[in-house]
């Protein structure tokens, strides 16, 4: 083999492992693709968009470690998150937060209550809430340090923090930032 031939050989596989490992660190640390399983997020997000998440703004968790990077803001109420679900660590879900740390929570006539006032939030006002799982009507849930209450935009059908109970700050991934496919439904999510 010549040294030309030896040349770009060495070439192109640098060029495949620098590519590999920024995709890698791209991955892990700022973006990752999530694509939506069911209905629970309907019409925010619907059974197969892609969509990116943004890891970098919660501080990104470290590979192999407990550690995460430091965070640009903190998860806010109205914020549609991506996490680990509680009940099977092996899977991401996505939710709209509701109930931050310390918050009580209350669905009431359709409507969500935090801290005994209408949840403020626009967005909240566009849906109606169903009283589901553990919380029934008139009963109320205290956010404990450290985690959220979440709550799926399709009331009627996900199954979330009203039948499972909080997630864990250290389980949330990112926020949902953009659906990139399908064309018809390139949108930024809210």
């Amino acid at each position: 083999m010549s040294l030309k031939k030896k040349s770009v050989l060495r070439d192109w596989t640098e060029s495949i492992i620098i590519a590999f490992f920024l995709a890698l660190v791209i991955r892990t640390f700022l973006v990752q693709a999530f694509k939506i399983p069911t209905g629970s997020m309907r019409m925010t997000l619907i059974e197969g968009d892609l969509i990116l998440v943004n890891k970098f703004v919660y501080g990104a968790k470290v590979p192999f470690t407990d550690q995460r990077l430091p965070a640009v803001r903190q998860p806010k109420r109205g914020d549609v998150v991506v996490f680990i679900y509680p009940e099977d660590k092996s899977k991401d879900f996505i939710k709209r937060l509701v109930g931050l740390p310390g918050d009580t929570v209350e669905i009431r006539g359709g409507s969500i209550y935090i801290n005994d006032k209408s949840a403020e939030e626009q967005i909240f006002n566009q849906i109606y809430y169903y009283n589901r799982g553990q919380l029934e009507a008139g009963q109320k849930m205290t956010v404990p340090a450290d985690s959220y209450f979440v709550l799926g935009d399709n009331s009627a059908t996900s199954k979330d923090s009203r039948y499972w109970g909080f997630v864990p700050k250290n389980y949330v991934l990112g926020q949902a930032m953009v659906v990139y496919w399908p064309l018809n439904r390139i949108k930024v999510i809210k």
